[in-house]
């Protein structure tokens, strides 16, 4: 399931052999545009500079909206108060609110990168799940300072190019925060599971990205919500349908928006692609 919510990429080659890429022009009244581009929120630096197609749309833009701000990322305060939503506050450890059989093997997962269970014990299952995967991708050379979403920022940032933030950092942490224990635990599981084929599975969507391949990548992204509706409602549904009018508002004011977002919320019938197009938008891949 933590498949979905990381994806890396291999490179733009096969995206230009290919003539598509995870890239969409919407087109509104007056000749309006916004960009939306799936980002892979791991990379690494082989894979720079991206794809010509890419790089053309960031500079026909004249605003950068991505789904934080790094700056509230980067700032310790604004950190430490949306993370201590994750932490164990009330006395409890983790050990007292999961099966022991699914302590046992965080603590093995743990012994085996290098965690300190000292700090695992602290956190809420859903932020344990998250922190196991790290090491992982870590290992493999998939760094998150090189993702996607992060290269566009540093260069609007550079540039002072214009830049919003379709949520705050905190209303992220709580689509996981308010899950309810079970279905932490679940997510927990189910992550530790697929830990082992991780890479391998995350490399191959990542071809499917680079290759601009919608419907094996929408594939290999929705079927790990399959056994969760909560999930897909909560992580992707919901946010796609808030962020919908933050894009169009774009589109009013004829400012082109470059549109960068996790790969995940731009397939399927509920993807943003998909929702602007019943809205009326010319919407083609690039």
């Amino acid at each position: 399931m933590l498949v979905a919510v990381v994806a890396v990429v291999l490179g733009a080659a096969t995206a230009s052999a290919q003539g598509k890429h995870f890239l969409w022009k919407v087109e509104g009244a007056g000749g309006s545009v916004a960009y939306l581009l799936g980002s892979l929120h791991v990379l690494t630096p082989e894979y720079y500079p991206l794809s010509a197609t890419i790089n053309q749309a960031f500079a026909a833009s004249k605003t950068l909206v991505e789904e934080v701000d790094f700056d509230e990322m980067n700032d310790p305060v604004q950190m430490m108060n949306a993370l201590g939503r994750a932490m164990l506050t009330d006395g409890r450890t983790l050990d007292q609110i999961v099966a022991p059989s699914t302590f046992a093997e965080v603590s093995r997962r743990a012994g085996a990168t290098g965690l300190p269970m000292l700090a695992l014990q602290r956190m809420k299952p859903w932020l344990v799940a998250i922190t196991l995967m790290a090491p992982t991708l870590e290992a493999a050379g998939f760094k998150a300072e090189l993702g996607v979403d992060k290269h566009f920022f540093d260069r609007a940032k550079a540039a002072g190019l214009q830049r919003q933030a379709l949520e705050t950092l905190v209303y992220q942490i709580d689509r996981f925060d308010q899950l309810s224990p079970k279905l932490q635990e679940e997510m927990l599981v189910s992550g530790m599971k697929d830990l082992d084929s991780q890479v391998g599975n995350v490399k191959e969507m990542a071809q499917q990205w680079a290759a601009g391949d919608v419907k094996s990548l929408e594939k290999a992204l929705l079927a790990s919500f399959e056994e969760s509706p909560e999930l897909y409602d909560r992580l992707l549904v919901e946010r796609n349908r808030n962020w919908v009018p933050q894009v169009e508002a774009c589109l009013t004011n004829k400012s082109a928006c470059f549109v960068v977002v996790g790969a995940a919320h731009l397939v399927g019938p509920d993807g943003l692609p998909a929702l602007l197009l019943k809205k009326g938008y010319q919407v083609t891949q690039q």
